[in-house]
């Protein structure tokens, strides 16, 4: 191809490109959310909107689900829930912001939660 050639075809995608991007442009079928131009999300091969779910375990769950960890709770979109042992009989899990390394020492943000015991368990069930 010649350079004038070049020009040309850099010109026409450019061209196609603005107009598929154009605000109010929907390339998609009428009712279907996602967008030619918008940012898209996936989790496995399914497409989904970050404000309203996050993927967690490779499934789509909405940002309020919540999980046990140890005798907390957490938020499985913004936390997560890391092992910690502090030298005793009883396992301890700390829940960390997501992201953040479950091997880094707690910081102030930082919650502990013990696991309940069966004795515990059995002792609170009988109550």
């Amino acid at each position: 191809m010649t350079p004038r050639c070049y020009i040309l075809a850099a010109s026409a995608v450019l061209c196609i490109v603005t107009l598929l991007c154009a605000q109010g442009a929907p390339v998609s079928p009428t009712g279907a959310h996602l967008m030619l131009c918008q940012s898209h999300t996936r989790c496995g091969d399914k497409f989904y909107d970050p404000q309203q779910h996050c993927c967690y375990d490779d499934a789509l769950v909405p940002l309020s689900r919540t999980r046990k960890c140890g005798n907390c709770t957490f938020r499985v979109c913004f936390e997560q829930c890391c092992p910690w042992s502090l030298r005793s009989q009883q396992t301890t899990f700390v829940v960390k912001v997501k992201g953040q390394k479950c091997s880094l020492d707690p910081s102030l943000d930082d919650r502990f939660c013990s696991r309940w015991h069966f004795c515990t368990l059995q002792a609170h069930l009988e109550a």
